[in-house]
């Protein structure tokens, strides 16, 4: 049986959307499908959860300022690569697909010493350093809006496809009366939904411990606070109008369909999955000096296309604007509607994505997938 090879990790955006393809893979076609991700961190648990092999290797990150840490993580980095490439000339996987992050650099790089091909996907508007990387070694670049092929060196053009981000097949049944069972909602509650990303956002925690009472003048709050905010919860008693939650598992899509209106960052997994279920967004994108400006350049072009309002308003009285934004919006229903059904691009990447993977490993030889190239 033809064994394939996934890779990415540090974060649920570059873990969740490979998820969703190798999903489809498993469901659809026989191989062995196996994940190397980074030995700390969430990756193994996320993996393992979706009943998939995971390989953990060491992993640094590849800071384009200077830090102490870059000297370590560079021993890392080498240690990574080798672990990789054991494992892959063990398992000798017909292909190994990326999903970013830095942890994806190191088999990529061992995947082509070893001549196995790589496939790699980009989910933000503009590539991160790990693809920009990783494009020296795959075939076939993935990126999920036609304008995004203008970040890519012209040596490139011809490996980039537009594919969209692949959305994991559990948001398709997604059930909004599940999701008022599990927060313990009636039918009547209006739910604001609040997500800032896997390990939480310091920034919208603090924006709605400050605009609660005004947050709640609608809605219901509904609040992931992320595993790391400590103490969060004990601050903000859960009560009938605000309920906090570390983190949401197997029942988000059902909360995330349950909801009116979410406010989150604008991670490329968070708004597709959003998107997908015809949710209006309000934006905090994450930006400043620790970030390349991707999350900026996601909310604006959502916003561009009317699916979401950006909000990028800073200083003491953020909050009370923060929550005049999401008053106003609560208040007029059309606008919210539009919103909702706004269009920002066609696609079905997980199944297309799957099919070029299956279609390289020659699993299904008789059949001809159709490729649209940037």
């Amino acid at each position: 049986m033809i064994s394939i090879a996934f890779t990415g990790g540090g974060t649920g955006g570059h873990i969740y959307p490979g998820l969703a393809v190798a999903s489809w893979i498993q469901k659809n076609f026989p191989c062995r499908i196996f994940w190397i991700g980074s030995n700390a961190g969430m990756d193994r648990a996320i993996v393992e959860s979706s009943n998939f092999t995971f390989f953990g290797i060491p992993s640094g990150k590849l800071r384009r300022y200077f830090s102490f840490r870059n000297f370590f993580d560079v021993f890392r980095i080498v240690m990574g690569f080798f672990a990789a490439f054991r494992i892959l000339k063990r398992e000798r996987p017909g292909i190994l697909f990326s999903k970013g992050g830095f942890v994806s650099i190191q088999p990529c790089t061992a995947a082509k010493f070893l001549k196995i091909p790589v496939f790699t996907h980009e989910s933000d508007f503009s590539p991160g350093l790990a693809t920009r990387i990783n494009t020296m070694f795959a075939e076939k670049i993935f990126i999920p809006y036609k304008e995004s092929a203008a970040f890519f060196p012209a040596r490139v053009k011809e490996k980039l496809f537009v594919s969209g981000n692949p959305i994991r097949p559990e948001f398709a049944a997604a059930d909004p009366a599940k999701g008022r069972v599990f927060l313990g909602l009636k039918d009547s509650d209006r739910v604001l939904l609040v997500l800032g990303g896997s390990l939480g956002s310091r920034e919208i925690n603090l924006l709605v411990k400050s605009g609660l009472t005004e947050l709640t003048r609608h809605y219901t709050v509904v609040h992931q606070t992320g595993e790391q905010a400590t103490g969060f919860e004990t601050d903000h008693c859960k009560s009938e109008r605000y309920k906090p939650y570390a983190y949401f598992r197997d029942e988000i899509p059902h909360i995330i369909v349950a909801a009116e209106l979410v406010l989150c960052r604008s991670g490329a997994g968070t708004i597709w999955e959003c998107k997908s279920l015809n949710k209006p967004m309000v934006m905090i994108p994450f930006r400043g000096s620790g970030t390349r400006g991707d999350q900026v350049e996601n909310a604006k072009l959502f916003e561009k296309a009317g699916a979401a309002v950006c909000f990028t308003e800073a200083g003491e009285d953020a909050h009370s604007r923060l929550s005049a934004l999401v008053n106003s919006l609560a208040e007029d229903p059309a606008r919210l509607k539009a919103m909702g059904q706004a269009q920002v691009t066609e696609s079905n990447a997980t199944e297309f994505i799957a099919k070029e993977i299956i279609s390289k490993v020659e699993l299904f030889g008789n059949f001809n997938f159709r490729t649209t190239s940037a």
